[in-house]
């Protein structure tokens, strides 16, 4: 009987033991079951930052690209706008030009009848200063002459009211 006994204990025992075997079991495969969540998770983690990473990096590179084209773009409109700026320029620098050229041209008819006009005044005057000293001349000489007549007669007319010595004088 105590076979009995120890196989009906043995059968509760082995039968708890079972059970408590399934349970460690289940435990361990929860455990492991939890653990590859956990790892799946943490790779879920982990691809994600990388994503995220590439994401951002990629976005970068993207807007580095995009800045550029426009870069590009802004260029071409610039030195296009320059060119007809620059055109326009030309064109103005040509109309004043031409209009100075005009201005100048004008401005030397101006000076060159103002030199005439005045050199025909200065003309005048000359003119008109020799017949002055002309007529100052004539009227030097007409008074000179009187002058050397009245001399002349005085000394003649003297001489015969006394006898002209040249020591008489003294």
């Amino acid at each position: 009987m105590p076979d009995k006994r120890r196989r009906r204990a043995a059968a509760p025992m082995a039968a708890e033991d079972g059970l408590l075997l399934l349970q460690s079991q289940a435990l361990a495969e929860e455990e492991a079951a939890k653990r590859k969540g956990e790892m799946l998770t943490r790779f879920l983690k982990d691809k994600l930052a990388k994503e995220e990473r590439n994401s951002t990096l990629n976005l970068h590179k993207l807007s580095t690209q995009w800045r550029a084209v426009l870069r590009e773009t802004k260029d071409e409109e610039l030195r296009q706008d320059i060119e007809i700026l620059s055109q326009t320029f030309a064109r103005v620098m040509d109309c004043k030009d031409g209009s100075l050229a005009t201005d100048l041209e004008e401005a030397e008819e101006q000076h060159a009848r103002a030199l005439r006009s005045h050199l025909h005044n200065i003309d005048r005057l000359l003119q008109l200063q020799r017949s002055r000293l002309t007529c100052l001349e004539e009227g030097y000489s007409a008074q000179l002459e009187a002058l050397k007549t009245e001399f002349e007669a005085e000394r003649y007319g003297g001489k015969t009211r006394q006898q002209w010595h040249p020591l008489a004088i003294l």
